[in-house]
């Protein structure tokens, strides 16, 4: 066992989202492209006398038996008989904000406790005990470019590279509820396919690539409507929502000028 460990659980954007159909389970099988971001969160885990989580930076209000994190740690630590450990998380990434701020936790969770206490667990068994954690836990493993279909659950490697491109995120003070977001939704099959389209020139995927959750979303907060028009206007290559909201993002050949009052922005260099 090493004495603690250090991660950084980054975010993601959706590039496109079809929203397939409805399962008979109730969930909604999707298509969509993860990829992965440099805007991050940091998370350390030490040994303790007792488990402590320790909640900085943006509030985590839930109880801790809901908590990813802890979740994630509960799952090895019952098939491992892991010790008690203190986690330290500063939590940078939103909530409500479609880019897997929770989701890439409980997924760094359980690498860094694989490493941690050298439980020697494959990418293939990670991701299976992440896939119990939520849909797009398992992305979080390979932290690559993943064509994702079903829930989000079964990923496929994706040939995308955006390095150069400037990537911009909206944060408004807005938060989606997904499940709200998925029940409003109407599942249909896409006219193009998502891995088809992601093939083509950035500049041919807007009239190609859609996220099925912007009509509703936009309905509901004609604000995010707005920043997708400014982003085109400040002469974004490509801008959508991400996942069901509330980022909305736009890529870029260079760093825009923008002026989106009340809403916060991020610039990330693709890599």
């Amino acid at each position: 066992m090493i004495d603690k460990t250090i991660g950084f659980p980054n975010a993601k954007i959706n590039i496109g989202l079809d929203i397939v159909r409805r399962r008979a389970d109730g969930y909604h099988d999707i298509s969509t492209l993860f990829y992965p971001i440099n805007i991050t969160d940091a998370m350390e885990i030490m040994p303790s006398d007792k488990f402590i989580f320790d909640n900085r930076g943006i509030k985590i209000d839930c109880e801790i038996e809901k908590n990813l994190c802890y979740k994630a740690y509960k799952m090895l630590k019952d098939d491992f008989d892991l010790p008690p450990v203190k986690f330290v998380l500063y939590k940078h990434i939103p909530f409500g904000s479609g880019l897997g701020a929770g989701s890439s936790d409980a997924a760094f969770t359980i690498k860094m406790l694989n490493d941690m206490f050298s439980l020697k667990l494959s990418v293939k068994q990670m991701s299976a005990y992440a896939s119990r954690l939520g849909a797009d836990c398992a992305f979080f493993i390979h932290n690559r470019p993943m064509l994702a279909e079903g829930t989000g659950n079964i990923l496929h490697e994706a040939e995308l590279n955006l390095s150069g491109k400037t990537l911009v995120l909206v944060l408004p003070p807005i938060s989606v509820n997904t499940a709200k977001a998925y029940s409003q939704c109407k599942p249909a099959e896409p006219q193009y396919k998502l891995e088809d389209s992601i093939k083509l020139p950035i500049e041919q995927w807007k009239d190609r690539i859609k996220n099925d959750f912007e009509p509703t979303v936009f309905a509901e907060n004609p604000l995010l409507a707005e920043i997708k028009q400014k982003l085109y206007e400040s002469d974004a290559i490509f801008a959508q929502m991400s996942g069901s909201g509330s980022t909305m993002y736009g890529i870029f050949d260079t760093k825009p000028q923008l002026d989106l009052t009340g809403c916060k922005t991020e610039f990330i260099e693709l890599q």
